[in-house]
């Protein structure tokens, strides 16, 4: 890395999280830091002259700020998704981008369970009737046996599979697509043992009662859950997605459960977050939403802001970090 002998580390935006362990370790291993809590790219690039490190929070980390920070040598990211990094950028101009793997992968799987289960028993409803007045209301229709239902899981890699692992037993089947997980003994062993049917993404969507995203957001998945993808499901089934708000084109899902094709949803990301009022995800009865939050728990919270922290050291004391999701031109 390039720099003084103190080099400095710059965190953006720190709206809900506390740095101070982050801020503590690269402090002893000889950093200057510094906090801008703002995700305004004028203000980044004016507070990060001189920085070798770009910690960002949920700031968007675009080719504009990568070109006016001429010392920059990583973008470290607190979360598994770069989508907000222009990668093309800093792989140009010899910047790595890190992220955090793995880290979440417990509670990402157990919360996408959590609101799926939500959705399938009708919680927002039965929960807003659970009063005197309306103690004897029930839904349109009545909730499905989830023994008798499909769990269809677009996307298997650690958190898809751990969703199997800790689903499948509720289920009465589980199907999983995944193009870019190979197909090897190791992998078919592994599905296998998981309970996982391994097919095409048309199959699971054609079967899938219940379908949960796990994909990153490219240009490739962005808006895949659009009419057409919505309009092959079974009638009557629940959408969930903990993973981008991106992959789903949201008229096509309102539309979706208007038309009952869709009992429900459940989703921890919008496109839009925090979103604008008047958006159309919210405030609605047969959605179960949640503000990004499925990666949170006491060990996260640590987790998260150490290995942001960390990749940034590895990088300064070994020369790549631990981390990578590029590989920047020398």
């Amino acid at each position: 890395m390039t720099g003084t002998a103190r080099p400095v580390a710059v965190y953006t935006d720190v709206d809900d999280t506390d740095p101070t362990i982050g801020i503590r370790l690269l402090e002893a291993h000889g950093f200057e830091v510094r906090v801008l809590g703002t995700r305004d790219a004028e203000e980044i690039i004016a507070g990060a002259q001189d920085a070798v490190a770009l910690l960002p929070g949920y700031a968007s980390v675009t080719r504009e700020i990568i070109e006016a920070l001429p010392q920059l040598s990583i973008v470290s990211l607190m979360s598994m998704g770069f989508d907000y990094v222009d990668l093309e950028a800093a792989t140009e101009r010899g910047v790595w981008v890190t992220n955090v793997p793995g880290a979440a992968t417990e509670e990402v799987a157990t919360h996408a369970l959590a609101i799926l289960l939500s959705s399938v028993r009708q919680l927002p409803f039965y929960t807003g009737s659970a009063n005197p007045v309306d103690w004897n209301d029930r839904a349109e229709s009545a909730p499905p046996r989830l023994s008798e239902m499909t769990l269809g899981i677009v996307g298997l890699g650690k958190i898809g599979r751990e969703l199997a692992r800790i689903a499948g037993p509720l289920f009465g089947s589980v199907v999983g697509y995944d193009p870019l997980l190979p197909d090897t003994p190791e992998v078919r062993a592994d599905l296998e043992a998981l309970g996982v049917g391994r097919t095409s993404l048309e199959e699971v969507r054609r079967t899938a009662n219940a379908l949960s995203l796990h994909l990153p957001l490219t240009d490739d998945t962005a808006g895949m859950i659009d009419a057409e993808f919505l309009g092959e499901m079974p009638r009557g089934s629940v959408l969930v997605n903990v993973s981008r708000g991106g992959l789903i084109d949201n008229d096509a899902l309102v539309a979706a459960l208007d038309a009952g094709r869709l009992s429900g949803a459940a989703l921890d990301v919008l496109d839009q977050e925090p979103p604008a009022p008047g958006h159309p995800l919210l405030d609605r009865d047969d959605i179960v939403l949640t503000p990004h939050i499925a990666y949170f728990s006491a060990r996260t919270e640590i987790e998260y802001v150490r290995i942001q922290a960390q990749n940034v050291i590895t990088l300064l004391e070994t020369g790549a970090p631990d981390s990578p999701v590029n590989r920047p031109a020398a």
